[in-house]
């Protein structure tokens, strides 16, 4: 029995889609930010990066596409990224002392590392990332 093209590239597409699924496993985690994680993961002295995002920026998409390749590498399995809403998340932002969107906030345990705003260069948003892994 012959496959159709169509079924042959929905097989293909599937098989793609179960090996990436596999892979991303052991990848950061992202969430929504929500006060009692980032307060427990920090007292768990897990990685965190703080990303105060908006879905109509788009400096955090390049940000977004930038954590997506990150979220590839094994060195950042255990970083938990929390993402902060701009637009619905204002006294979160204020907490945080975010005062606009595309700031990422980089956490080892309870310690800010470092903090960046509007940035888009791989390898200082990577560098971002690696504060959170120093003990």
């Amino acid at each position: 029995m012959r496959m159709t093209y169509g079924k042959r590239l929905a097989a293909a597409t599937l098989a793609v889609c179960v090996t990436l699924a596999a892979g991303m496993a052991q990848a950061l985690e992202i969430k929504p930010f929500e006060t009692a994680a980032f307060e427990a993961a920090k007292s768990a002295g897990k990685p965190v990066v703080v990303d105060v995002t908006a879905s109509w920026c788009s400096t955090c998409q390049a940000q977004q596409r930038i954590i997506g390749e990150l979220a590839k590498k094994p060195e950042f399995a255990d970083v938990l990224v929390l993402q902060v809403d701009v637009d619905t998340q204002k006294d979160e932002m204020r907490s945080l002392g975010a005062q606009s969107r595309s700031t990422l906030i980089a956490f080892n345990g309870a310690t800010e590392t470092q903090r960046t705003v509007g940035d888009t260069n791989p390898q200082s948003v990577e560098a971002l990332f690696a504060t959170t892994l120093t003990r």
